[in-house]
């Protein structure tokens, strides 16, 4: 008797259902896309270019002969997906790099006993002022897709306070894309979308502030409420008891080391750079490349500055990026489903019908339904500027017809674009986060769907705001 009982256990315990892989996940998302392309109706808008804008034209959504990605086409819609997120693929790679380097130096467990042990009693302060920090440069896109590139610093600064990885990276991640999300001043997507719906450049400022503000306090205020519940109990976090995964780029100890004259050398070379690099992007439109060129000039000034020989500073940094291939290639993973969807001619369909949707709406209802058609459409086209060239020409006349102000419906769509963008599995930047930090996917939506249903609210109520006060100019 008791031996079948043991036998029925070890059945149950066969079948019992496994969180997928991050890379089985996307998979088997692509797979489904390239199915569909031999199912849904293929179809396009015409295209016209102007201020090398390429935009659709609305109500030329026709139906053209299907393109059903192929066997082939499917695999080679990997690589495809890799070689063109080639960009930040490399700066997460030198990313773990130059952080190992700074590691074997000593100088960023110099600085974290020595400056962020000023912090431990006061970690609320400490989660406002990065937040707050990181935001600006989010909300003025500055600091974007390059994120990724500071959240090992995060991981360090959370060992040290005695957090997990999920707060170390949220700090950092999170201060950025609660102002992103909310943007105000960043030239795509916001600007870009104004410009195709004929606003004036930045237009209503006003209301947006308030929009970024809310997002921000409620970003500090989640994050500080999950710091406590860690301080309560060992088991309140998402990670369980691993608090630092296996697969983060930073060592799994951080020791207790004399904070040198070379060390504060090693980090103001790196601060220097930084900010060099943060001019850059803010004057000279630097991006990914040029923050993976800063981070290989960081690794081996500071290798020289810490007395490593070449042969030492070259292993020391292969040694990084080779920590960071898994979650560097899960990149290009995320974005084949894009490169699937357009080879299967079915980007414009989904447009379509998601407009197609919204007509003969109340301006509320029509408004609110924008808001949530930006949503699922971010799923499948995971770049702000990407949705919005296919998306706001076809809803900017819709909204005249339905007596809805361009200025309400370009919000909208950049409100749905944030509220998907940090649970958002085809997104590159999420998933390279999530690789620096080692948090699985899974375990991070656990932590994160309540904020996003958060700011799905903060959302509604200022989308219905604008709505009603006819928030324009037009």
């Amino acid at each position: 008797m008791s031996t079948h009982i043991e036998t029925k256990l070890e059945q149950k315990k066969k079948f019992k259902f496994k969180m997928p892989d991050a890379y089985v996940l996307l998979f088997f998302i692509a797979l489904v896309c390239a199915l569909a392309s031999y199912i849904v109706p293929a179809g396009e808008f015409k295209r016209v270019t102007h201020d090398d804008i390429t935009q659709a034209i609305p109500g030329s959504y026709h139906h053209v002969a299907s393109t059903p990605v192929s066997f082939i086409q499917f695999f080679t819609a990997i690589a495809e997906g890799m070689a063109s997120s080639s960009s930040i693929i490399f700066l997460i790679l030198f990313t773990g790099g130059t952080i190992a380097i700074l590691e074997e130096t000593g100088a960023i467990q110099g600085l974290i006993h020595n400056v962020i042990g000023k912090f431990r009693h006061q970690q609320l302060l400490f989660i406002i002022i990065v937040a707050a920090i990181f935001s600006v440069l989010g909300t003025t896109g500055i600091v974007v897709n390059s994120v990724i590139g500071f959240i090992p610093l995060g991981i360090i600064v959370a060992k040290s306070l005695k957090w997990d990885a999920v707060v170390g990276a949220a700090v950092i991640y999170l201060g950025t894309y609660a102002g992103f999300n909310a943007t105000i001043l960043s030239p795509t997507p916001l600007g870009l979308s104004q410009k195709i719906a004929q606003l004036p450049l930045f237009s209503g400022i006003g209301l947006r502030v308030a929009i970024y503000i809310c997002f921000l306090i409620a970003t500090i205020i989640y994050i500080y409420f999950y710091v406590r519940r860690l301080r309560k109990s060992e088991k309140g976090s998402v990670l369980g008891e691993d608090w630092f995964p296996s697969k983060a780029m930073v060592s799994e100890e951080v020791t207790q080391v004399a904070f040198t004259l070379r060390h504060k050398l090693i980090l103001a070379v790196t601060g220097l750079s930084i900010i060099g690099y943060l001019a850059g992007a803010l004057w000279l439109k630097w991006s990914d490349l040029e923050m993976a060129g800063t981070f290989i000039f960081i690794a081996i000034a500071s290798g020289i500055i810490g007395k490593m020989d070449a042969n030492t500073i070259s292993k020391t940094f292969l040694g990084g990026c080779q920590k960071l291939v898994y979650g560097a290639l899960i990149v290009g993973m995320a974005r084949c489903i894009s490169v699937v969807l357009t080879d299967g001619k079915l980007l414009d369909t989904i447009v379509n019908a998601l407009a197609s949707l919204l007509d003969g709406l109340t301006p509320l209802i029509g408004a609110l339904g924008m808001y949530v058609a930006s949503i699922l459409l971010h799923f499948l086209i995971s770049s702000g500027s990407g949705e919005s060239v296919v998306f706001i020409p076809i809803l900017a006349p819709l909204a005249d017809l339905m007596h809805i102000t361009r200025q309400v419906t370009v919000e909208a769509v950049m409100l749905g674009e944030g509220v998907a963008n940090c649970v958002n599995p085809t997104s590159g930047v999420l998933m390279g986060v999530l690789a620096a930090s080692g948090i699985p996917y899974f375990k991070w939506l656990r932590f994160m769907v309540p904020l996003a249903l958060i700011w799905f609210l903060i959302g509604l109520v200022f989308i219905s705001i604008g709505v009603f006060t006819h928030w324009g100019p037009f």
